[in-house]
Order: structure tokens, then C-alpha cells, then sequence
């Protein structure tokens, strides 16, 4: 991220999230006060949390069905489609929202062109930019942040940036913290005290956790071993999709975020697959239609990546026999 300058401290993710959809707005506000830019975009298969804004920008009829009407001004795209961009981000939209990869939909991975092209069209309109790395991010990929990776630089040219980042998750260690970051130019300079607000957001204990934990997710050394972690995880993958060709697809993902996306005909049995790995000893989940996400502890050891790929070959045979 470029230009970062303040940072707001919440509770969760989906309370970082609510921050960003509301500071794209107050955005939208700032530059045409007669209201009408005020839209809010995000993608197909995108989990950006359970509370009504975070909620909205999430079209997935499993979440927002039973809490249904959601809040106006939402539109959603397909992911990766960089030729939608033009009609659907417009002098209306204050503000786009996406996962530089996908958790909850399936593991689904940016391409570089997508996210230029969310720049691009952003910067046309007058747009805010959001970046949820809520899951993906904090070196869970090998990098700080997911949109940093070296899989996702353009062939040429500049790399996209959002104008905000979220995230939560890993920052707390499993204490309680989320945390929007926006940029000085295209954000903050819209932002005046009292425009949001929370209780127990930046306490000291929490801000003090999350110090400490960022420094040590920064570690260029951590970094490394999570890339070579996922080296011996996407191996095994790979072997298994090698002996079993009709049940395994792809595997997708980046360092320590990975999916392995079951064939059609085996899809239905993910939760299946899921309930035989736990009970052997391991816990997975599912992401999206027939994937398996694997999203172990960064610090976990390649001697229990392996014991964890040997339960999931002893589960996935169990179920598919």
C-alpha cells in the first residue's frame, strides 16, 4: 500500500470493514454532495463479514437471505472479469471493495490485470479502492500483504494499491482487533473527527498484542519459511492430484492460504471429506463449491504439514471409496 497515513482500530474484521464501506462513502459525500456517488462494489463469491454494510457487500444468498433487505447502493461483478470494469464501476461508485484472494468463495486468486484494471477505473471515476486482506494478508502468503506478491505484479508497468486495507484475523493472534488503514491523498484528507467511532477499539491491551504480533509476521526470515512451507504443501497436493486425477481438479492459492477444488462429480462430498479429516485429527474446511481451504498456523513445522497431507490422503480415500 502507497500513501498510507492513519490507521482507524476496531474489533473484528467485518468492523473494519464497516469502516471502509463508510469512509467510501464520506468520500462519495466530499466529492459530489449531492449524494447520487454512492455506490458500493464487490464480487461473486467474496466474504466480507457478518454486520449489515460488510454484509451487503458480500452476495452470497446463504448469508444475506435470512437478514435480507440489504442496505441499497450495493452492486456486485464477477471476479477477474476485467471487461465488466467499465459499466460497472461508475461517477456513481464511491467505492469498490475485493479480496486480493478470495477465502471463504473457494481460494480464488486475483489476477494482476484485475486488480490494474480496479485501479485504473477507480482513479477514472473517482473512486475508493478497498483491499479486504482480512484473511489473506499478514504474511499468510509469503508477503505482508497478499497484493504485494510476487505472483501478482503485472508483467509491466505499476502494481495496483488500494486507497484502503483491511484487516483483522492474524493481527490479534486470536485477541480482538481489526484495523482499517487509509491513504493520505485519496482518504484521510476526506475524514474529520467524529465521522466514526468505536468503545473498545485501540485500547492499549489490544494495540499492544497487535505491535507485537506484526513485528514478528514481518520477519523476512517468517516470510521465507511460509514459502517454503507451501512448497512442501503444494507437493503433496500435486501428488495427490497425480493419483487421483478424476477427484481432483486444482489446487489454488498462495503460501499458507491454499484450496484443493474437488471434480464436480465429487463436490458434494467436501463437508464429508471435512468431517473424516477431523475425525482423524485435523481440522479443514470448506470454501466455496466442492474446495477444501487449508489455511494452517504460520508457525506450524514441515514435519506436521506432512502428517496433516498423509490424514488428508487417508480422509479423501476414506470418503471417495
Amino acid at each position: 500500500m502507497r500513501d498510507a497515513s492513519q490507521v482507524f482500530i476496531a474489533n473484528s474484521g467485518t468492523e473494519a470493514n464497516e469502516a471502509a464501506i463508510k469512509f467510501a462513502r464520506k468520500v462519495g459525500r466530499s466529492r459530489d454532495p449531492s449524494g447520487a456517488k454512492h455506490e458500493l462494489v464487490s464480487f461473486h463469491n467474496s466474504f466480507h463479514g457478518r454486520t449489515m454494510g460488510a454484509l451487503s457487500a458480500t452476495p452470497n444468498p446463504k448469508y444475506q437471505t435470512p437478514f435480507s433487505p440489504m442496505l441499497p447502493g450495493f452492486k456486485y461483478g464477477n471476479y477477474n472479469d476485467v471487461e465488466q470494469l467499465e459499466t460497472l464501476i461508475t461517477d456513481k461508485t464511491c467505492g469498490v471493495i475485493v479480496e486480493p484472494i478470495q477465502g471463504e468463495g473457494g481460494v480464488n486468486v486475483a489476477t494482476p490485470e484485475f486488480l490494474v484494471a480496479l485501479r485504473k477505473r477507480c482513479d477514472e471515476v473517482g473512486a475508493v479502492l478497498i483491499f479486504d486482506e482480512i484473511q489473506c494478508g499478514l504474511s499468510r502468503t509469503g508477503s505482508l500483504w497478499a497484493h504485494g506478491h510476487s505472483s501478482l505484479a503485472p508483467a509491466s508497468g505499476e502494481a495496483a494499491h488500494p486507497d484502503i486495507l483491511t484487516t483483522a484475523k492474524a493481527l490479534g493472534n486470536g485477541f480482538p482487533i481489526g484495523a482499517t488503514i487509509i491513504a493520505e491523498k485519496t482518504v484521510a484528507s476526506h475524514i474529520k473527527p467524529g465521522d466514526h467511532g468505536t468503545t473498545f477499539g485501540g485500547n492499549p491491551l489490544a494495540c499492544r498484542v497487535a505491535h507485537h504480533i506484526v513485528k514478528r509476521l514481518a520477519s523476512p526470515e517468517l516470510q521465507k519459511q511460509v514459502e517454503d512451507k507451501s512448497a512442501v504443501l503444494q507437493a503433496g497436493f500435486a501428488a495427490l492430484k497425480e493419483k487421483h486425477p478424476n477427484v481432483i481438479s486444482q489446487v489454488r492459492g498462495r503460501g499458507l492460504i491454499l484450496g484443493v477444488q474437488l471434480a464436480p462429480e465429487f463436490g458434494a462430498k467436501a463437508g464429508d471429506l471435512v468431517a473424516a479429516a477431523r475425525e482423524r485429527g485435523m481440522l479443514i474446511i470448506t470454501a466455496g463449491e466442492g474446495c477444501i481451504r487449508f489455511v494452517p498456523a504460520l508457525t506450524m513445522t514441515e514435519e506436521q504439514l506432512k502428517t496433516g497431507l498423509k490424514i488428508f490422503e487417508q480422509a479423501l480415500e476414506a470418503v471417495i471409496a
